[in-house]
């Protein structure tokens, strides 16, 4: 498989920037996010960088015959609709079971462009004790950028501060559709913390 992806993206046109950190466990990040093309490449790079991961996929996507192709896209069923456990726990469950695997996330959580970005991602990464890993799609430079790693022991208005960070200069492949987190959920956390 990984011979393919390499084959693919680089017939594509596309390269990795950047070198992927020795951290056998953590929550990677995805943006921008802004066409159903973006999680082909990122499927590519994460086949091409050989690591173990997960992506999350709501559990009604996993009936047959669609769990098989679920399957082999490395998708792991979550439940939205339990109270009784939390979609972190979910997946912290599961990476407590491995002791090599990477989730994959895009914080935007849609194409479609939202000034709030979802939090789940920190709130796995910190529960679970995990690092956050920063990789952005940039179709100027046709390049997979590996942007930097977040330590997830921090409160979350200073890990978005640095998500933004990260992402302020990437060209997405539509610009129209993108936009950084406005921080005001951050803010509010950090406020009821402080």
């Amino acid at each position: 498989m990984r011979w393919f992806s390499v084959l693919i993206f680089y017939l594509l046109g596309w390269k990795i920037n950047g070198n992927f950190p020795s951290i056998k466990k953590s929550v990677i990040i995805f943006a921008a996010h802004t066409s159903n093309f973006d999680s082909v490449l990122g499927k590519l790079f994460i086949n091409i960088i050989g690591q173990k991961y997960r992506v999350l996929a709501k559990k009604e996507l996993f009936a047959f015959p669609f769990n098989i192709i679920m399957r082999l896209l490395h998708a792991i069923p979550v439940d939205r609709k339990n109270k009784h456990v939390s979609i972190s726990r979910q997946v912290i469950n599961i990476l407590d079971k491995h002791e090599n695997i990477h989730i994959l996330l895009s914080p935007e959580g849609t194409r479609k462009k939202v000034d709030r970005w979802k939090k789940g991602f920190y709130h796995i990464a910190k529960e679970a004790g995990i690092p956050i890993i920063v990789v952005a799609l940039d179709f100027k430079f046709k390049e997979m950028q590996i942007k930097g790693v977040i330590d997830s022991n921090q409160d979350l208005l200073q890990v978005m501060k640095q998500v933004n960070n990260f992402y302020k200069d990437i060209n997405p492949k539509f610009p129209e559709r993108f936009t950084l987190d406005n921080l005001e959920d951050a803010m509010v956390e950090a406020a009821k913390v402080a």
